[in-house]
């Protein structure tokens, strides 16, 4: 079985902009955790599929691109205390729709429970959780609670990401195909 999830993957500059806010808690923290993965917004949660499957994965996937592309606003910072600090986004009508219509899709079509579907959906970009401590979150989030980070990701696409055993990695890319 490997393990996979679902994202949207900003693009260059953005993306590397993203990581060296990862970096500064690598540095700062000791928060390396959100370095195993790119800059990415999940819109599924990592799931165990057969390998000798991966191609039927890829299959199924693709029927969910009939999709207009869109655009999401990155606007500052915010956290799930007393663990994770991430990129927040501005709401998109268009991010949640399109989220709902995978979280879907992947239920009935593949079988697969996605967490957000019970707990709702709160889109954002991690830059630091789980090895980060809470003395270290104490500190760091006064440090960016109010601090700006502003970007735009232009979505025409998304991303099944795959885990080789100590970090995940970009795929199979799925293009949008704009409906008519």
């Amino acid at each position: 079985m490997n393990r996979y999830f679902i994202a949207i993957l900003p693009t260059e500059p953005l993306a590397s902009e993203i990581m060296k806010v990862k970096q500064y808690f690598v540095e700062a923290y000791r928060s390396k955790g959100a370095l195993r993965s790119p800059a990415h917004l999940t819109l599924h949660m990592p799931f165990l599929w057969k390998a000798k499957k991966e191609a039927q994965l890829i299959n199924l996937l693709a029927q969910t691109t009939n999709v207009n592309p869109f655009k999401i606003q990155l606007d500052g910072f915010g956290a799930f205390p007393p663990k994770a600090i991430f990129i927040k986004n501005k709401p998109s009508t268009e991010l949640n729709a399109f989220q709902e219509q995978l979280t879907r899709f992947t239920w009935r079509e593949m079988k697969l429970f996605n967490p957000t579907h019970n707990r709702g959906f709160h889109p954002h970009i991690t830059v630091a959780f789980r090895d980060l401590k809470k003395e270290g979150f104490y500190k760091a989030w006064p440090e960016f609670e109010h601090k700006s980070f502003e970007g735009e990701i232009e979505v025409n696409s998304f991303w099944l990401l795959k885990h080789d055993g100590k970090q995940w990695h970009p795929f199979h890319e799925f293009i949008f195909k704009p409906k008519n």
